[in-house]
């Protein structure tokens, strides 16, 4: 189902919470949102929807990708950019990001996975990894 969107500042720099199987349905909604969304949007985390969960849906190369409990445990080659969010009002604003980054997640099945993503998902990732951290940019 597709959901609003959370613009209150305050409520997207709580910390998320661990996400688990029964937030199932919490990610079909961000996904579903996502893509309403894809015309101007490439990622969400579940706290844009209203809902405070390690939770990360983005576009990974013309493909979906849904995260659970995502952690970023390796980064390297740092580099800064100019990033817009749906949730926040105005225009890109300046941040840092890494070219290379290694993830840990889990899938819908709660299976871990690990994997180095570069260029522009591993972009997305991290924005979205600061919005389960409580880090707006």
């Amino acid at each position: 189902m597709i959901k609003e969107l959370i613009h209150d500042p305050i409520f997207l720099s709580l910390k998320s919470e661990v996400a688990t199987k029964e937030d199932l349905q919490v990610a079909e909604d961000l996904l579903d949102t996502l893509i309403a969304h894809k015309d101007g949007c490439v990622g969400m985390a579940a706290n844009m929807i209203g809902v405070c969960k390690r939770i990360i849906a983005f576009d990974n190369m013309g493909t979906y990708m849904v995260m659970f409990n995502p952690e970023i445990i390796k980064k390297s080659e740092p580099y800064e950019t100019e990033e817009g969010c749906l949730s926040l009002l105005g225009g890109p604003r300046k941040c840092k990001r890494y070219k290379s980054i290694k993830v840990q997640w889990q899938t819908s099945e709660m299976q871990t996975r690990i994997k180095t993503f570069t260029g522009f998902p591993a972009q997305i990732i991290q924005h979205e990894v600061d919005h389960c951290d409580g880090v707006l940019i």
